[in-house]
This record gives C-alpha cells, structure tokens and sequence, in this order.
C-alpha cells in the first residue's frame, strides 16, 4: 500500500469532503480516505498496482475542484492567481451591486412595491439584464457543484439554490432570483471565510518557527564558521547559535550558555524559564538575554511544535458527537423538507382551487429553507476555533470528541508525582541502621540506584554527588515492579525497596515500623536498604508540592467535578499528607499499575465520565481505561503526546478548570449555534405554510444567521477568563468496557 496527499482546491466545508468520499471512494484500488478542512488536504492510501496519483488527481476535477500534489515542505500551498485568490469575492461583490443597481433602476420606473413582488409589473429589459448579470455572479461558483449533485442525485444546497433560483426566473420574480444568487454566494463566501480564519490562527503556530537557523557545525562535526541554513536541511546533532531576543529554529539541548526562554507559544506558560548546559529548548520559542549554543534533537518535521500542527490538523477528522448529530440531522433533514416543498407547490392547487404560481412559488421558498448552510457551517467552525485557541493555550486536544468531553466530566483521578507534585523530589533525612554510616548507606544505595530512572534514584543520586559519593560497580541489577530493585555489591546481594517490600520480605521489626510509620505520616516516600542479613537504613525523600495544587483543585470543585481521587504508588503516608493539604476527596495509595486501571474502572462505573491525568507513560494503562486521558507537562515528551487524548504541554495544573470551562464554553457555542439555525428554519416554514414568506427573505435570513453562527463560534479564538458553569451533564462512555 502506499500513500499521497493532495491539497485540495475549493475545499472548505463538509459538502465537499461527501463529494470527494462519494468519486473516490468506490476507485478500485482505493482503501482509505482522510480530509484535513483546515490545511484543504486530502490523504489517500491506495494500491500502486490498481490506481495512480494521476488519476485520483482526474477524479478529484470531476467534482468541480482541483488536487496538487501535497509539499510537507512548504504546506498548504497559497493561490498564485489573483483570480483563484479573490474570484469568489469579485463576483459576489458584484451580483451584489448589481442587484442593488437593478433594484434601485426599477424603484425608480415603476415604483418600490413593484420593484420588490409585482412579478406581472413589466421589467423593463435593462433591469431584467442587471438581475441576469446578478444571478450569474451568484451562481458562478455553484453551478458546477450543483450539476454534479444532479447528475449523482444526491441534492445538496448547491442543488437547492440553483433550482429555487431557476423557479424565480421561470414565474418572472426576477428580483427573487437575483436576491437569492447573490444571498447563497455571500453564505458560501461567510463559509469559505470562516475556515480560513480558522485556518491562520493555526498558521500562527506554524509561523512561531524561523525559516532559518545559525548552524556552526553540522553533526560530524564539519564547519567552524556560523552560518545560515533552512530548518529542514539542518541535520540531527548539529550545533546551532541562537542570540538574544532570536527563536529558537529547533528542538534540542543546551550546551554553552545559558539564558531563559518564553516558552509560552508551546506551553502556555507566562514566565520565562531558565536554561543552562542540558537543559531542553523548543522550536518556536523565544531566547532570552543570552546567547547560546544547542546541538539539534529533532528533524524540523519532528519538533514539538510540528507535532502539535500535524495533530491539530488531523483532530478535525475525528468529529465530535455534535459534528456527526449535524451530518446525521442534515441526511434526513433535507430530503423531507424537498418532499413538503413539492407538497406544497402540488397540494393546495389540487385538492384547494389554489393558484399554481403562487404556491409553485411558496414550495421555492422551502426549498430555499431546505438549505441546511447556517446548520453545516456553525459546528466545524467551532470545533476547529476550539482547537486553535487550546493549542494557543498549551492544551493540545487530539480531536473534536475529546473538545466536548471535559465538559461532561465529574469525577477526576491525578496521579501524584509531577502532577500533584513537581517530580523533583530531593532527599530530606538519613536513618542508618545495624552499625552503618550515613555514607556507607549513601553508598550502597548509590551503587544500586545508578541503573535507575525512577524520580526517587535520581533524588538519591543527586544526594550522593553533592556528599561526594562516588557510587560503585553493581552487578545482576533487576528491577522488582512496583516494589524496588536488587543487585550484587562486592559480592553481596543488596536490595532497595518501598516499606512495603521490606514487610514482604520479612525483616521489619516493631521499631522499623514506628519509624517509618513517622517518615511517611511527615510527608515523605521513604526507600529502604538492606542485605539478606539486615536492615541498612532508611532515605527518607519528600517531593514538593505544587505551589497551584490547592487552588486547581478548589477550582475544579467550582467547575461542577464531583469527585477528586489521587492515585499514587508512593505510601499511604505521604499520598495523605497531601491529601490533607490539596482536600482532595480519596487517596489510593501504593497501587501497582494494574491497581490503577482497577481503581479507575470503578470510577467509570460510578460515575461515567471521568479524567484520568498523569504523565502519558507510566498512567497510560489508567488513562486509556478513563473516559478521557490527560498527559501532564507532555512538552518535548513522545510518548506523552501520543498517549494521551489531550496533553496539557506545560506543567500548569491550573490548565485542567481552564480546559473544562474552555469544553463547556465551545458545547454551549455549538447548542446556541444549532438552536438559532433550526429555529429561523422553523419560522419560515410556518410562514411558508401561511403564504406569508418571501424568497429573499428567507435567504436573508439564513445568511443572516450563517454569519451570526461563524461570529459566534470564531469568539472561541479569543483568550477566555474562567467562567461559572452548571455542572457537568450526566451518563457516558467507557473505553475499557461496560460498567
């Protein structure tokens, strides 16, 4: 199988994407299909023995729009004629005007009630050739989708349109006709307006990465003199000089200099960070007052900041359930409305003595109605300016499913360390036992610890170098999950473990217990040390809290979370000292993994929708058992980011009520959105049905209310303060199975 991606010509809207699945998906050869709106891509996976570029290319033209090949390079691909640029604009300006010319020139023969409705008033030829001119302007852009509509019979608004604006001219409302070309011509030009709107706050993001970078040497070390080079050619572990005030061309790690880095375009974070020789930096961030040097980690289409791009561009193939109600809504809406307008212009002339050219007329009016554009277009829009203003925020959200699910949380699980906590613990009390020293038991624990990634063997080690510890040569180290380690240390076999591995193993005695009892009630995690014939001692090492722990969690409260659980593998002891501190509701302490994804199944039987946050790796068993998966401080992170449905880039816990507002904001922009459209469609049926609508009017008011639902939906990309918001709704899903 192979794969090609196309940018897509005159894609702008969910019609299209139907058009482009309904002409290519039946291709032999064709085996999957998937639709950036926001970048206007097109991805196909095909057979190269069954199908060519070329020809999905000729398949893509026969829907009236146009594909190129796809440059990962340069991206979206701007419009390089001016008419390709602004033709649509040009023409709908002009139908406009030329209908307001039209309009103004029969007002002025024959008087302004004849102008609008009299459609037996003679129209003198000059006006009737305005109005031509007008609908021409207006329906330039549609015809071509609407004959292929037609030709499919498969009616869409394009179809609509054109057939009501037909009708108009063929019973001589004239100014009907024109009215409703240019009205739907405005609408798709609200449409197409609205996604490229949505389209440069994400362009945004890509613009935070400069096009060039100050390479001094390339990975093998070629070169001695800066110079400037394209991102895309610097290679992996090149050295790159960034001065003061510059961005940061790539990812990588420092090493000469330091400096501080606004790190907010990535993370959301207000404050500068400082960095120094090992520290990471990001692609797109800004260097502080210091010049430094980095050797480049990433190729630039693997930074951090392409990687939230590519995911916020592929997020809207994954439609939210408001997105998929619309589509399912609008299947069914539209052909029903077509049949009572063919009802309407054959019932009352048939059964009622009704005049033909005036109910022929009201069924125009429904078909006008039958247009479901404010409906399509109010939904995507929202979703993808969610999108764009959580990305701006550091909060990278995988898809519309994932927009709307905070909103309905009401229980949370967080797991402790580097959530709750900021994951640097540092050692705070040494307990030597059976005859050793301090640096004795530093040095054994050292020794074992050096093979370890785990936050506590760093905290041990970093202990050990600043006594001056040197840790020894262990050997047969193994890792026991959960509990701890082993190894063999001049022959002997050590461990090191959690209290709970020591009681396992048998050699706890009543006063190692108090001891310990006391540590961990203080706050902290505490490791022992011993051999096969004793205990060495204890390392007590604490972590510290976050300084927004307690208010984040107050806030979530205020947001309507019912319930606030902390999931922790560390002592009971510590994880309640926490608890006491933040109030948190329930404490789940020295679970094992597997444990975790219990404890969180329960939770989602309780009480449906609930959050599981942690670090994206160790939690990811719970979170993919959660009803929504939230990796923190996922920035620079693989593994968290795709691990998660939603990464909070930052280590800002005060993100969590920030994204649960943010979900409850954008549900409640989609129902406004949605109820405002259904009910101006509502009334025009009514007043259909009572003879008392016009066609213009009705297309007046649902272009009214396109662009009310764009303006509406596109306030989300601006900054939001924390709102009061009713609580969460109620029932959900489980990813893990039923409850």
């Amino acid at each position: 199988m192979s794969s090609v991606s196309f940018q897509i010509r005159g894609l702008d809207c969910a019609e299209e994407v139907a058009a482009l699945k309904k002409e290519l998906g039946p291709m032999p050869g064709v085996q999957e299909l998937r639709f950036d709106i926001l970048n206007a891509k097109m991805t196909v996976t095909y057979a190269e023995k069954e199908i060519k570029p070329d020809a999905l290319q000729a398949a893509v033209k026969r829907t009236g729009m146009s594909a190129e090949l796809w440059d990962e390079k340069i991206g979206s691909v701007q419009p390089t004629t001016l008419w390709v640029r602004q033709g649509r604009s040009f023409l709908t300006t002009a139908s406009g005007v030329l209908v307001a010319f039209g309009f103004a020139t029969h007002g002025l023969t024959a008087g302004l009630g004849a102008a609008i409705s009299e459609a037996e008033t003679s129209i003198p030829p000059t006006v009737k050739l305005l109005y031509a001119a007008a609908v021409v302007g207006g329906v330039w852009f549609v015809l071509p989708k609407a004959w292929l509509a037609f030709r499919r019979l498969r009616p869409d608004m394009n179809l609509l349109m054109v057939v009501a604006v037909s009708g108009a001219i063929a019973i001589g409302q004239w100014f009907e006709a024109a009215t409703v070309a240019f009205l739907f011509a405005l609408s798709n030009l609200l449409e197409a307006w609205s996604v490229a709107r949505a389209r440069r706050a994400v362009a945004a993001l890509m613009a935070l990465t400069p096009p060039k970078a100050r390479v001094i040497h390339d990975a093998e070390g070629r070169g001695e003199h800066e110079h400037l080079m394209d991102v895309a050619d610097v290679t992996v572990g090149s050295t790159v000089l960034v001065k003061p005030g510059e961005k940061f061309p790539l990812d990588g790690k420092i090493i000469k200099g330091q400096t501080s880095a606004n790190q907010a375009p990535i993370t959301g974070e207000s404050m500068p960070v400082s960095k120094a020789v090992g520290d990471d930096v990001f692609a797109g961030t800004i260097n502080g007052d210091g010049t430094v040097e980095f050797a480049t980690t990433k190729a630039a289409s693997d930074t951090t900041v392409a990687r939230i791009i590519k995911m916020v561009g592929e997020a809207q193939s994954r439609r939210s359930p408001s997105e998929q109600w619309v589509e399912k809504f609008a299947r069914y809406y539209t052909p029903t409305v077509m049949a009572l307008a063919l009802a309407v212009i054959v019932g009352p002339p048939l059964f009622f003595d009704g005049v033909w050219s005036k109910w022929f007329y009201e069924g125009l009016v429904l078909l006008v109605i039958a247009c479901p554009c404010a409906l399509v277009i109010s939904t995507p829009v929202s979703i993808v300016a969610a999108l764009a203003s959580a990305a701006k925020n550091g909060v990278l959200i995988k898809g519309g499913l994932f927009v709307e699910l905070p909103a309905h949380l009401r229980a949370v699980a967080m797991d402790k360390t580097g959530t709750l906590t900021e994951g640097k613990p540092s050692v705070r009390e040494i307990v030597p036992l059976s005859g050793h020293t301090e640096p004795e038991l530093m040095e054994i624990a050292a020794a074992i610890e050096s093979k370890s990634e785990h936050p506590l063997a760093r905290a041990v080690m970093t202990h050990a170098e600043s006594l001056g510890v040197r840790p020894q040569r262990a050997d047969d180290f193994q890792v026991i999950k959960g509990k701890g380690a082993t190894a063999v240390l001049n022959g002997k076999p050590v461990w090191i473990g959690s209290h709970r591995y020591l009681e396992e193993r048998g050699q706890e005695t009543p006063e190692m217990h108090e001891k310990l009892e006391s540590l961990s009630s203080a706050g902290s995690s505490v490791v022992v040390i011993g051999n096969n014939e004793h205990v060495c001692g204890f390392i007590a090492v604490a972590d510290r809290m976050r300084s927004n722990a307690k208010a984040t969690i107050s806030d979530l409260r205020a947001a309507g979370i019912e319930h606030i659980v902390m999931l922790t593998g560390d002592n009971r002891g510590t994880a309640e000292a926490i608890s006491r501190e933040t109030r948190i509701d329930e404490v789940k302490a020295e679970l094992l993994p597997e444990e975790k994804v219990k404890a969180v199944e329960d939770l989602v039987s309780r009480y449906k929708y609930v959050a599981m946050i942690g670090d994206g790796v160790n939690d990811a068993p719970a979170m993919a058992c959660a009803t929504l998966g939230i990796a923190m401080g996922a920035a620079g992170t693989d593994a968290a980011i795709e691990t998660a449905d939603i990464a909070l880039m930052s280590d800002d816990l005060s993100k969590l009520p920030w994204l649960i507002h943010h979900s409850r904001r954008t549900l409640r922009t989609i129902r406004i959105n949605i109820a405002a459209s259904l009910a101006v469609k509502a009334v025009f049926v009514v007043l259909t049905l009572l003879a008392r609508a016009t066609l213009w009017g009705a297309i007046a008011a649902d272009t009214g209310v396109s662009l009310l639902v764009v303006l509406n939906a596109l306030r989300l990309l601006r900054d939001e303060t924390s709102e009061n918001v009713s609580p969460s709704e109620r029932g959900g899903p489980h990813r893990c199975g039923p409850p």
